[in-house]
């Protein structure tokens, strides 16, 4: 069936297809549970293991247990994906994880919230996503290109097993994938003790299940093609700044998974926004300033680069894979958001004193 759709609509238009169903599942999910790194950060930097982290660990742990079950059934292999195949940074995800980190604590979401919250009418968010895309392309590609290659060429690791943290042909795969559905399961249980709904959960757990099925879309895809076609899955640094730019500067766009999954993300939170009747225009405030939020904007852009995604992209996305330098990143992520945190919490008690 599959190889019939090809033959019909093309690669393009069913990648396109795939990102598109994938963002309105995840953009859906993730306002209705509203998941948020950041929010999960600041909570355990005030010393609280609530709700917010757990929705965070549950979509976290749905997306690696349901990819690692797709993997062991046979439906995925992952070993040609840019997160294990490529030369990776490990300067990079530890640098670019704190500075994404940082910059998330100062702007009050990482760019899949901002595009989220950006659905739902939030001005603010709207600004600084279009400043963490304007700094992804210039680090891309621009002005800012050369500090980012120096700075991921100082620790690298090279592509393939080095870069896998575990074999799925290795004696201990089973093992790995019995301990992440497990490791799901608990996180369900710290929910419920922790007062989250059903409904929550369960759309905790869909943000985790889009990641999986992007990464097997895409997948089946590349198995069928005759074209080369990367395996992919949820990320929105990179695709954010592709659409912009293709927006700009190309005459015809082309089709691709990203370009689906942004506007799909864009709309399944935007239906849910409107549905919930909590759509309304949210501009900057005096107690919110704007220059904290752009400078937020600008960590995140060049951070989310260096360290090869966002907490998305590269944590969620990579992690769920067991990308060496994914778990590393989202692991600097969480560093640099906690000790922001609490240095903003100290600066304000001793302005407040």
């Amino acid at each position: 069936m599959l190889e019939t759709l090809i033959d019909q609509y093309g690669e393009g238009w069913l990648l396109l297809g795939a990102g598109a169903i994938v963002g309105l599942f995840f953009g859906a999910a993730a306002y209705q549970s509203r998941f948020c790194l950041r929010a999960a950060c600041a909570e355990v930097a005030d010393g609280i293991l609530g709700p917010k982290l757990a929705i965070w660990l549950t979509a976290f742990l749905a997306a690696l247990a349901s990819v690692q079950l797709a993997i062991l059934a046979g439906v995925l292999d992952v070993s040609n994906a840019r997160q294990i195949a490529a030369t990776g940074s490990l300067s990079g995800a530890i640098l670019g994880g704190l500075m994404f980190g940082t910059g998330m604590i100062l702007a009050r979401g990482c760019a899949s919230r901002l595009l989220v919250l950006s659905a739902s009418g939030n001005l603010r968010a709207i600004v600084t996503g279009l400043v963490l895309t304007l700094t992804a392309q210039a680090s891309l590609r621009g002005v800012l290109s050369p500090l980012r290659e120096d700075l991921s060429t100082l620790w690298t690791i090279p592509g393939g097993p080095d870069r896998a943290l575990f074999d799925p042909q290795g004696p201990m795969f089973f093992a790995v994938v019995a301990l992440a559905t497990l490791a799901f399961l608990a996180a369900l249980w710290f929910g419920r003790k922790r007062g989250l709904s059903a409904l929550e959960l369960t759309s905790s757990t869909v943000v985790g299940l889009a990641v999986c099925g992007g990464w097997v879309m895409t997948y089946a895809i590349a198995n069928t093609s005759f074209e080369v076609v990367a395996v992919q899955s949820v990320t929105f640094t990179g695709p954010s700044t592709d659409t912009l730019m293709a927006l700009i500067n190309e005459s015809s766009i082309p089709l691709t998974f990203g370009l689906g999954l942004v506007p799909g993300v864009f709309l399944g939170a935007m239906a849910i926004a409107l549905f919930k009747g909590e759509a309304r225009i949210q501009r900057f405030e005096a107690d919110l300033p704007m220059e904290r939020y752009l400078i937020g904007g600008v960590l995140m852009g060049f951070g989310s680069m260096l360290a090869g995604g966002c907490a998305v992209g590269a944590g969620m996305t990579g992690g769920a894979i067991f990308a060496l330098t994914a778990w590393v990143a989202v692991f600097s992520m969480w560093v640099g958001a906690v000790t922001t945190h609490t240095a903003l919490n100290l600066a304000a008690r001793r302005r407040n004193a």
